[in-house]
C-alpha cells in the first residue's frame, strides 16, 4: 500500500510540473533590425575623396598600399574626383580593377 500511495503522489507531482511547463509563455528571441539592401551598400562603400591608403588598402579589391597611395597622390595633385570613373586615369588602376570595385566606390 505504501508503494502506492508513493506513486500516486510522485504521478501528481509530475503531472502537476507538466502542466505548469506547458502554460507558461513561450520565450519570444528579440527581434533583429531589418536592414535593406541600400543601407548595407551604404554601410561599405568607400569614398574615395576622403578615404586613407590605409581604408582603400583594406577595403577594396586588388588595391595594395602602391595603388592607395597613388590614389591619394592623384587627388591630391587634381583635386577631388568628379566620379568614380575618373579612377582610371590613376596609374596602375585599370578597367578590371574598377569593375571588381565599382559597386564599393563613392565620391560624395
Amino acid at each position: 500500500m505504501p508503494k502506492l500511495k508513493l506513486s500516486s503522489l510522485l504521478f501528481a507531482c509530475l503531472a502537476s510540473l507538466s502542466v505548469a511547463v506547458s502554460a507558461a509563455e513561450p520565450v519570444k528571441p528579440k527581434a533583429q533590425p531589418i536592414v535593406s539592401e541600400q543601407q548595407a551598400a551604404q554601410a561599405s562603400t568607400v569614398n574615395i575623396n576622403t578615404a586613407d591608403a590605409e581604408t582603400l588598402q583594406g577595403e577594396l579589391n586588388g588595391i595594395g598600399k602602391v595603388k592607395a597611395e597613388a590614389i591619394i597622390e592623384h587627388r591630391t595633385a587634381n583635386g577631388p574626383f568628379a566620379s568614380v570613373d575618373e579612377l582610371l586615369e590613376v596609374k596602375g588602376i585599370g578597367a578590371a580593377t574598377l569593375e571588381k570595385n565599382r559597386d564599393r566606390l563613392s565620391v560624395n
